[in-house]
């Protein structure tokens, strides 16, 4: 009989002491242990057993808390309804907003939750305001702000801190600061939200304001105050902050601040200052470099200019990830060097799982070097070999691939046979292959297309009214034109930048604004004499102006036109670096636009008659100017 009562008490703790440990697999995210304790609770009858033992609820959150959210949802609907209360609700949200693939998952339960009633917390609306600001769906965000006034949620602080994020996110920084306004209780999280909604959209002179303002500033607000000045290209301001954040203020730079500050700095293209943090770096931890800080200075080199700095670091980083594989292999790609990217790429495999960014980098190499067969290799194997579905950036890569190299009738195949619709980007790539190889016909046709994605797109229609210079239809080139000044629609001016004495200084064609305009002149009209002895002829083929016939003209048109191409930015950038810097030293300069064909051109017999490495990264990649050549191969 005792023993009866013993193994029957026994018998009734069990649930309890599952359920207290498998919250503390939940607490320690000890998913397999907890799925071990899952197991006998299945083998040993317990999950059949009345729903008041709360087991589902315990396994439900142990599921949800370590990220399985297939497993988490399956268990919530098993919970009957009498037996859910608001935080299992909740701990599910959170976990598909977390953990979830497809953010409509997290919507969707979301307005399940509102439809049967469910008393949203803070935790909750918090969650589906981080869901809006990830995705920038500012219409549901909208939606649930106004149930935060329904309910009279309104108010709280870390609420109120994740709306102004999502507004941040979204690019309204005037609801920014009217939420802030209304905000009862501030703390330095709101603060610091508010600091980066400033500087991210009204720029780092009314960023400044504001962080004078702040009651407290913790590493959070210094960080996005000197990266904003240092990714706006106020390298010396930057250093000043951060001189006065580290000295004066004792603060740490830690891997999350060091991280920011390098994403700014490439960014910018300011080395100066992503070597100074690099060594700050290595003072600090030493050869056991964090992964996220390596993989930063990976991206930076590769973005300022230094690829072979970049793979330098990569080699020595102690650990690497697919991250910091994707940022070493699409410099590479940007640089040009196709052929040792797919080299290095079964390193990889050995090393990290290849994702969709990974095989971007890869076909992106292939494109730029013109490596039409291997690109193809890897496009058809994506899925059968990777396990990767080819996603439209994928296509749009295939399609520079074989543009590139002269297979538009392949190109177009492709594009009629992709399972989604074409984007901007893969058109686009189309239309810059057809300027290339001077297929008329077609671009019209894809224009049409563009102008249907966005007319407002300027470099378009200026590719299709060179394509029209070339083939000596001026009529239709005027005309074009005509039609985009006539709808205030503008060109993007070309603005070339480089860094000098922690300076960054901006050149647009035929600038005159800088100090030293008149020895960047000198020095230019120096630059051309010695080109031109150096067998230098200008490409004027695209050089159009109003009313011109596109054929040679006389003289003083010729002329006009020439004139023109040398004050190109690019040139202009060239010429202060030659004057600013010592003899044989690099010059890195950064382009808003691509570069044209005369530049490119020039600045080739620029780095053998100056002996001057010149490295130029614009929209596209980057060109390595040196001895006369360019590491593009004049392929771009």
């Amino acid at each position: 009989m005792k023993c009866s009562t013993i193994n029957f008490t026994t018998l009734q703790s069990l649930p309890a002491h599952f359920r207290s440990l498998l919250r503390s697999c939940a607490r320690n995210s000890s998913l397999s242990t907890g799925k071990k304790l899952h197991a006998v609770i299945l083998t040993s009858g317990l999950a059949s057993s009345s729903p008041n033992t709360f087991l589902l609820n315990a396994l439900h959150h142990l599921y949800a808390s370590c990220g399985v959210t297939s497993s988490a949802r399956h268990l919530f609907y098993q919970i009957p309804r009498s037996h859910k209360d608001v935080t299992d609700w909740t701990t599910l949200l959170t976990s598909l907003v977390q953990h979830g693939t497809k953010p409509s998952e997290g919507f969707c339960f979301f307005k399940e939750m509102r439809k049967e009633g469910v008393v949203l917390d803070d935790v909750a609306m918090i969650s589906v305001f981080v869901l809006c600001t990830r995705v920038e769906d500012l219409g549901m965000g909208r939606q649930a702000q106004g149930c935060l006034v329904k309910m009279g949620l309104g108010l709280g602080v870390k609420v109120c801190n994740a709306v102004m994020n999502m507004y941040v996110k979204c690019g309204l920084v005037e609801e920014v600061r009217r939420l802030f306004c209304e905000m009862n209780e501030r703390n330095v999280v709101s603060w610091s939200t508010l600091l980066e909604g400033v500087v991210k959209w009204e720029g780092v002179e009314n960023g400044r304001v504001v962080f004078d303002e702040m009651p407290e500033r913790n590493e959070v607000g210094w960080t996005i105050m000197i990266a904003g000045y240092v990714g706006n290209g106020f390298s010396r301001e930057g250093f000043l902050l951060l001189d006065e954040m580290v000295l004066r203020f004792r603060l740490g730079l830690n891997f999350v601040t060091l991280s920011s500050i390098l994403s700014a700095c490439a960014q910018s293209g300011d080395v100066l200052m992503g070597r100074w943090v690099h060594v700050y770096a290595l003072k600090g931890m030493g050869r056991e470099m964090h992964i996220m800080v390596g993989t930063a200075l990976v991206d930076m080199y590769a973005k300022c200019g230094p690829i072979d700095m970049a793979f330098k670091v990569f080699k020595y980083l102690p650990k690497r990830n697919v991250v910091a594989w994707n940022a070493m292999l699409g410099g590479l790609a940007m640089h040009g060097r196709g052929k040792f990217v797919l080299d290095i790429f079964p390193k990889m495999i050995e090393e990290a799982k290849p994702d969709d960014l990974t095989f971007m980098a890869v076909l992106s190499a292939c494109s730029h070097s013109g490596l039409v067969d291997q690109g193809y290799h890897y496009f058809r194997s994506l899925e059968s070999e990777y396990g990767t579905t080819p996603k439209i950036e994928h296509y749009a890569c295939m399609v520079d691939i074989l543009g590139r190299a002269g297979h538009l009738e392949e190109a177009v195949m492709l594009i009629k046979k992709m399972p989604m619709c074409p984007n901007e980007v893969v058109l686009g790539s189309l239309l810059g292959s057809c300027n290339a190889h001077g297929k008329l016909q077609l671009g019209e046709r894809i224009l049409q297309e563009l102008i249907q994605m966005d007319w407002h797109n300027t470099e378009y229609h200026v590719l299709l009214s060179n394509m029209y210079v070339l083939e000596g239809k001026q009529d239709k080139a005027n005309s074009l034109r005509q039609i985009l000044k006539s709808k205030g629609i503008r060109k993007v001016p070309g603005v070339s930048s480089i860094y000098v004495g922690g300076n960054i200084h901006q050149f647009s064609a035929g600038d005159k604004s800088h100090p030293l305009t008149k020895e960047i002149y000198h020095a230019l009209n120096n630059m051309i004499q010695r080109l031109r002895l150096a067998g230098y002829v200008p490409n004027t083929t695209n050089q159009v102006f109003p009313g011109s016939d596109g054929r040679e003209g006389s003289s003083e048109e010729m002329e006009e036109k020439e004139q023109a191409l040398f004050l190109h930015s690019e040139k202009l950038a060239v010429c202060f670096g030659l004057i600013s810097t010592k003899p044989g030293a690099p010059l890195y300069i950064f382009k808003n636009l691509r570069i044209c064909q005369d530049c490119h051109s020039a600045i080739k017999i620029v780095s053998k008659i100056y002996n001057r490495e010149i490295v130029i990264r614009d929209r596209n990649r980057f060109h390595c100017f040196k001895h006369g050549s360019c590491s593009c191969s004049d392929y771009w």
